[in-house]
């Protein structure tokens, strides 16, 4: 059971950064800042409300699993997953937050977009570290060759 809740939240957490991010992307290419600022909106509400106990159940499950393991794909994924809260947690929730209020009164000036950039970049990371713990947590389970 605790595997199947690790798997699903993992899988939920990935998507939910993946969502955000093309979101973003797509919204400031070809959408106005009404639907922007829609888009900044439903990344806080209802999008962190969904990805913050998904990245929560699945650091606690897989730290629950792994318990004292060290070394292999279990030791790389270890090493990954403070990168992945800490810029979740630095970086990718108050800009959430920060992007979304400024969003909600219009103002989207150089500071909402070097900020936007930050947040682009490091969910692009984030995305990048979850599909590697995906892709060994995989491995782990003979869902994937390793040399595939």
């Amino acid at each position: 059971m605790k595997l199947l809740i690790h798997k699903t939240a993992a899988i939920i957490a990935t998507l939910c950064v993946i969502t955000f991010l093309l979101s973003t992307i797509i919204s400031e290419l070809f959408f106005n800042t009404e639907v922007i600022a829609q888009v900044k909106r439903l990344i806080v509400m209802p999008g962190l409300i969904i990805l913050i106990p998904a990245i929560a159940l699945t650091g606690a499950t897989g730290f629950s699993m792994a318990q004292n393991a060290k070394g292999g794909l279990i030791g790389k994924k270890r090493k990954r997953m403070p990168f992945i809260g800490a810029n979740g947690v630095l970086i990718l929730v108050p800009s959430a937050i920060i992007l979304n209020h400024w969003a909600s009164i219009g103002q989207f000036d150089m500071t909402f977009y070097l900020i936007q950039c930050l947040e682009i970049f490091a969910g692009a990371i984030n995305i990048t570290l979850m599909s590697l713990n995906i892709r060994d947590g995989r491995k782990m389970t003979g869902k994937v060759r390793s040399g595939a």
